[in-house]
Formats: structure tokens, sequence, C-alpha cells
């Protein structure tokens, strides 16, 4: 089963995948997909607020904040890495448990980004926002570091996460049935 998405006017046939019994989604995957990594970017500066600094959760949105800050010339963007590595001093972290992850994550920033990120205006980026809780983990961050949130940004919002007045995306993503149809 597939679902075809127009996204800012490009097509894509994405694959249903079964996450419960009684709750498919359709999967979105930018990884590989030079095109639409392009094209999202580029659709989504059009739409976004005043910020000073990118940031994004690892690791499917990291071509698209990689992509918008190439276009916009920022030569600064943040990941919200996943593990702390041996470079990081100073982590501040926080827990997320998201619809596509068995397991509870933790995202981490550290101090040297945390010092960028202190009184700056930060612009979060996903792939796809869902029931929210990548993105809360990612303002957590954003908050603990001294930062501000100037908007929250996807390609698709799925589900619920659609009729959210505080996210910027391009294109509503509907949840399934087990036979593939719209959940109502």
């Amino acid at each position: 089963m597939t679902y075809e998405m127009d996204i800012a006017g490009l097509k894509r046939e994405l694959p249903v995948c079964k996450v419960t019994d009684d709750l498919y989604i359709a999967a979105f995957v930018i990884f590989g997909d030079v095109e639409l990594t392009v094209h999202s970017a580029e659709k989504l500066l059009e739409r976004a607020p005043e910020y000073d600094y990118l940031i994004a959760p690892e690791a499917k949105a990291i071509p698209l904040v990689y992509e918008m800050a190439r276009q916009s010339g920022a030569n600064k963007y943040f990941v919200a890495r996943k593990k702390a590595k041996a470079y990081m001093q100073g982590v501040f972290s926080v827990d997320v448990k998201s619809i596509t992850t068995d397991a509870v994550q933790t995202l981490i920033l550290d101090q040297t980004d945390a010092e960028f990120i202190r009184g700056k205006r930060m612009l979060i980026i996903d792939d796809v926002i869902s029931t929210g809780e990548s993105l809360y983990a990612v303002e957590q961050l954003v908050e603990k570091c001294g930062g501000i949130v100037a908007g929250r940004m996807a390609v698709l919002a799925e589900g619920a996460a659609a009729d959210r007045s505080d996210i910027i995306c391009l294109a509503p993503l509907p949840l399934f049935n087990a036979d593939g149809s719209v959940k109502e």
C-alpha cells in the first residue's frame, strides 16, 4: 500500500506502514531524496518567521536543516543529538518518546551549543511532526540553553498535528486504517 502525497507541488508515493493493529502511517523518509530535500527547504524558508539559528532533532531532519542553512546563507545550525559524544562538555538533555521509536530517547546539546543559543531566536525544524513529542523535547532543550523558540516548522504535519496553529508545514499527512483508508 502507498499514499500519493503532494508536497508543495512535488509528488511522492509514501509506503503505508503498520504502527499498531488499528493505526497505520505513511512513511515519509527524506534521506537520499535530494530533490525533495532541496524543494522542501526552499518552500519552508519562504514561510519562515525571523530567526537567528536553525535546530533539528537527530536524525531524519538533518539533511533538511542543513539544506535550509545552506540556502539561507547561514554558517551554523544545530542538531539535538541522541547520545552524548566524547567532545561534548556540560550536556543539556531531555527525554522523548516518539510515535516511530520503540524506546524512550534522549536529545542532547552541549555547553558550546548553549553559548551560541543563549538569547537567540531558534527555529525548530523537523521532517514530520506527529505527536509533537520530539518537537516539545527540542523546545525544552532550547529553553534550557537560554534560547527563544521563534517557530516550529516541518515538511509534514501528521494526524492532529495538522490542526495545530503553532506549526508551519508544507502539507498535512493523514493517519490510516489497516485497509489503507484514511482515518476520520
